[in-house]
Order: structure tokens, then sequence, then C-alpha cells
């Protein structure tokens, strides 16, 4: 686990956040509690958490629209959104334009410390930061820039995620059942079997890839390696 690491937890309810601090907090990190919006952007735009524990529900808005202006600033620090039953469709929305994990209240704090340990050790040994250069595309995950013939192209989190997975294992065929278990790791029971095809349609016209992601009859998809 990273040392010193720094944990912002945004949470407007006071016994919750009180809760969550005391089950976060060990030797190796601390934890800054933020109870709405403005506290918790003077917090994280001024400092380098290594994680952000986000509610979607804050009496100063909504916390889907910090997501989006961290990852606007490119700023890659993994973020788990708290979310209350019935914000099922505010979750999926969260998960696409950047939040990492999800837990739903209520929650065991156990699973809660088992997905933030996750986050943190994925932050910890995260090497792929190198620009993957192929061809004419270059890609930085780090970063999140991502360019076709020198023209930056805009991805979703779910294209970024499909986009390593398929470059990381170039040559080798995905199934479509691998890949849409690692996309969507949000715990959903259904995720429709359609969302796959369209991601990847997505994916290979924003970069004009037609030859280089292909689609492998009746087994998956794949980066052709030798391109």
């Amino acid at each position: 686990m990273p040392k010193n690491s720094q944990i912002v937890i945004v949470e407007d309810d006071k016994d919750l956040c009180a809760g969550l601090c005391k089950a976060l907090k060990d030797e190796s990190r601390s934890i800054v509690s933020c109870q709405n919006l403005k506290e918790a952007r003077e917090q994280i735009f001024l400092t380098t958490p290594s994680l952000i524990l986000l509610d979607i529900n804050l009496p100063d808005g909504n916390g889907l629209d910090l997501v989006r202006e961290i990852r606007e600033k490119n700023l890659a620090y993994p973020i788990i959104l708290l979310s209350a039953n019935d914000t099922d469709a505010d979750v999926v929305k969260g998960l696409d334009i950047g939040a990492d994990d999800y837990v739903t209240k209520p929650f065991s704090l156990s699973v809660l410390r088992a997905r933030v340990n996750t986050q943190l050790r994925k932050k910890e040994t995260f090497t792929d930061n190198e620009v993957i250069a192929i061809d004419a595309f270059s890609f930085d995950f780090e970063r999140m820039i991502f360019t076709a013939d020198g023209v930056e192209i805009s991805l979703s989190k779910t294209e970024q995620r499909l986009l390593k997975l398929l470059v990381f294992n170039r040559g080798v065929i995905l199934s479509r059942d691998d890949l849409i278990d690692r996309l969507w790791t949000d715990g959903a029971e259904y995720v429709d079997e359609n969302a796959l095809s369209v991601a990847i349609k997505r994916l290979r016209d924003k970069l004009n890839a037609k030859d280089y992601i292909k689609t492998v009859y009746g087994l998956g998809y794949m980066w052709v390696k030798n391109q």
C-alpha cells in the first residue's frame, strides 16, 4: 500500500463521514473529510489525493459534476462513488465519465475497505504510464491523451478501458464475455449485450481504426498485432 497516501472523503452525513474516517484511517494514510462540493474542490485541486470517496448527492450539487471536472483536468485520481439505491442511472453515468468504482448504501465497511485497498493497489502498481505508439496512433493512458494522425481524440472512460485492454493484448483474441466482465466491473447483474458492440464501433470510428480493431466472428475482438 502506498505510504503517506491521502484519502479525501466527500460525504454530507456527519455520522457516516465520521465512521468512514475511522474505518479507513491507518498509519500509512491520512484522511480528509469534506461535506460539500465547495470544500471538496478546494481540497482536491490544491493537493494530490491518492483516492477520492465521493457521495453523489451533496447539499450544493451533484458529485458527478466533480468527477467530470477532475477528468477534464486530466487528473487520474481513483474515484469511488457512494450511491443510494435509487441512483443506478447516476452510477452508470458516473462510471462512464470517469469514476473507477462504486458502493451502494447501506454498505459493509469491510467491503468498502477492500474496494479502497484495491484502487490504491492499482494506483501503486500502475506502470503503463509510457506513451504507446502504434503507427499513426499515440495513447497516453496516464494523462488520458489519445491521438490519431496527430489529432487528439476524446474518449469516454469505457472507451479508454476498452482501448487499453485491446492494445495491451495486441494479437490476442479477447472474448465478448471477458471484455464485458472487465469493462463493466460495477457489479451490475445485467449488461445489455449490445453495449460492447456499440463501444467497439464508437472506438473504431473515433480512431478510424477499422484495420486495427478486428471482429473475430464467434469469438470476440482483437487489436491486430502486426499492423
